[in-house]
């Protein structure tokens, strides 16, 4: 029973993140606050979203975000002002857009380029003629046999 409270514990630890005195008396207001800090990424942790991260920054993240909701913003002018002070980096799932589309590109590129490159190798492998056994000669025989002999 004691590790089944453990594990749920852990499992919510993520739910912690967001502190009560953050979130916003309009339900409304804070389930697209919730979104939006989902979609964005914690400045210190990486590959954490603002709303899983205990990070001081994630904090002041989130509370930009829902300082913007209710200053009226709409989600778009949320995100796009949180990317123009951040960047795009900030950005869990960055646009396939200008440089990035180089980014997003360049992976399955070069898979495709790995696979034509395989396959051409096989093919050339495959239609290259085998290599006889040739007999030996006269004088290959006679050497072979003298140094058996030794």
């Amino acid at each position: 029973m004691k590790r089944l409270a453990l594990l749920l514990c852990l499992l919510a630890a993520p739910l912690w993140a967001v502190q009560p005195d953050e979130i916003l008396d309009d339900p409304a207001l804070e389930e697209r606050a919730r979104a939006l800090s989902e979609d964005l990424r914690c400045l210190v942790c990486r590959n954490e979203s603002i709303d899983a991260s205990n990070a001081p920054l994630a904090r002041d993240l989130r509370l930009l975000v829902r300082e913007r909701l209710v200053a009226g913003d709409s989600d778009a002018e949320v995100m796009a002002f949180v990317v123009a002070r951040y960047g795009e980096y900030v950005l869990l799932t960055p646009k396939a857009t200008g440089t990035n589309l180089i980014l997003w590109l360049a992976g399955p590129a070069m898979m495709l380029i790995g696979l034509g490159l395989g396959l051409a190798f096989l093919r050339k492998r495959s239609r290259s003629e085998a290599t006889a056994e040739r007999a030996l000669t006269e004088d290959e025989k006679a050497r072979l046999d003298e140094i058996l002999s030794e």
